[in-house]
């Protein structure tokens, strides 16, 4: 059994576990599956927008995916989710990928 038939096991017993989602989401981008990843982040973030991970991860899909004006829209709103959670380095990460981005 492969990671994802793995994870999409236990996301059967718990299918709103954001790590798990994440988990997959993650898979998906090594698989090239770009698209199923970017609505994965997009699905995790839109029940949970104080998953702070998943924002760094589905801008860098969108980068990806050529949708550079949304990729910006979500580093922005990464960074502020993770001011609000207090998270400095999250928010560090997002700061320094979204300048790159920008600039």
């Amino acid at each position: 059994m492969n990671r994802i038939e793995k994870i999409l096991e236990f996301l059967a017993q718990q299918p709103k576990d954001n790590f798990l989602r994440h988990a997959l989401a993650l898979e998906y981008i090594k698989m090239e599956e770009l698209q199923k990843a970017r609505n994965l982040f997009l699905e995790i973030l839109q029940e949970s927008p104080d998953y702070v991970g998943s924002y760094y991860h589905l801008a860098k899909v969108l980068t990806l995916l050529q949708e550079k004006e949304a990729a910006i829209e979500w580093y922005e709103k990464g960074m502020a989710a993770a001011k609000l959670a207090k998270d400095d380095h999250a928010y560090r990460e997002l700061q320094g990928a979204y300048e790159e981005l920008v600039y």
